[in-house]
Formats: structure tokens, C-alpha cells, sequence
């Protein structure tokens, strides 16, 4: 699923009011992040992290290496921090987030 950006737009006004639940040190993207990263998400379907001044990485780079072992997309990258989205299929219908449609403009 590609996001558009309005509906990006709504996920990084809904991101504004959760906490940072991933933190990545030095040691990179690694086996563990991921697992958290993908749990994280199935449970609440976008999920803010933060590169710590330590690592080696730039929070483009985690979020790039993230995103296809979660099969998540970027929402947004800003300093350190970046937040991600994943539709969950295992939520029942009423507690997924819900993305606003772009309808197609006829010309």
C-alpha cells in the first residue's frame, strides 16, 4: 500500500500525540529492533521511533532498513526521530485507523 499525502498527512497530525516506543543505539538495525518494530506495529499500527546520539546511523537510514522486513511505510523522518505505519489485518474493523480516501478528479 502506498500512502497518499493527504493520508500522510492525517498519520503525522495522529503520531503528534503518541510516545517514542523505539529507540535505536549503536548497534544499529538489528535482529531484536525488528522484532520490537514489528510487534509494535500489529499492535498499534503506527509507531514512533528515535535514533539515540550514539548510533551510527541517521534516522533515514533505520527507517529505510525497517521498512521492508515490517512491511511498513514511512510516515515521516525529521532529526532523529521517524514514525512508521502498517494496517494491522488481525484488529477488528472499528479499532483499525482509518485513512482518508483520495478520490480520483476526473479532468
Amino acid at each position: 500500500m502506498e500512502l497518499t499525502s493527504k493520508q500522510r498527512a492525517q498519520l503525522r497530525g495522529m503520531a503528534n500525540g503518541i510516545d517514542t516506543i523505539l529507540q535505536i543505539g549503536k548497534e544499529g538495525v538489528t535482529e531484536s529492533v525488528i522484532r520490537q518494530a514489528d510487534e509494535a506495529l500489529e499492535a498499534r499500527e503506527l509507531i514512533k521511533g528515535r535514533v539515540l546520539e550514539n548510533s551510527l546511523l541517521t534516522a533515514r537510514e533505520v527507517c529505510d532498513q525497517l521498512l521492508k522486513p515490517t512491511r511498513s511505510e514511512p510516515v515521516q523522518v525529521i532529526g532523529s526521530k521517524f514514525v512508521l505505519y502498517r494496517e494491522s489485518h488481525s484488529k477488528p474493523k472499528d479499532k483499525r485507523i482509518e485513512l482518508v480516501k483520495d478520490k480520483k478528479r476526473k479532468a
